[in-house]
């Protein structure tokens, strides 16, 4: 009874849920090539981890990964760690998109906490987007034409071989 009940007032409890969330999340799965919705109107003001207004349209053309998380959210948190290791491997290649609706300060004091130095993007409420923002997590999987090639609600794992697949497959068109 006391570990149960421990499962949800102490620390040990939430890094439990935690390891549970990373056990039982697994690999995204592509969307087939006829399903696929493309994006045409890059045209979204974004903030960057600085807070100066930047838009999404210099990513035009090239593979785009987009999480949207929230710190104080258990099943972002769990699912970050393998956002990290993927932005680790394809940083250079790929525009990371990784957008909170937070404010500044949680979102640094988190980052630090965790160690994670992937590049932090603010979403600014109410202005327009390519698509319908999602509750986190959430996550897309962009090719260069603006086809979505995977599309992810709720937690996954991201630092697989079979998503490093299909990016290398992306990144070769």
């Amino acid at each position: 009874m006391l570990f149960v009940l421990s499962f949800f007032v102490t620390p040990m409890g939430h890094y439990g849920k935690i390891l549970l969330n990373r056990i039982f999340s697994f690999s995204p799965n592509n969307i087939e090539a006829s399903n696929r919705k493309q994006i045409t109107d890059y045209d979204w003001t974004l903030k960057d981890a600085e807070w100066n207004f930047f838009n999404f349209e210099k990513s035009k053309g090239k593979v785009i990964f987009i999480n949207f998380w929230a710190s104080w959210r258990l099943p972002s948190e769990a699912e970050l760690k393998s956002i990290q290791a993927l932005y680790d491997k394809y940083k250079d290649e790929v525009a990371f998109y990784i957008i909170t609706n937070e404010n500044r300060e949680p979102v640094e004091t988190f980052m630090a906490k965790k160690e994670f130095d992937f590049p932090v993007t603010y979403l600014i409420i109410g202005n327009k987007a390519p698509f319908e923002i999602p509750e986190p997590p959430y996550s897309f999987l962009i090719d260069k034409e603006g086809y979505i090639v995977i599309e992810k609600d709720g937690v996954a794992n991201w630092n697989n071989d079979k998503v490093h697949h299909t990016i290398d497959e992306l990144l070769k068109d």
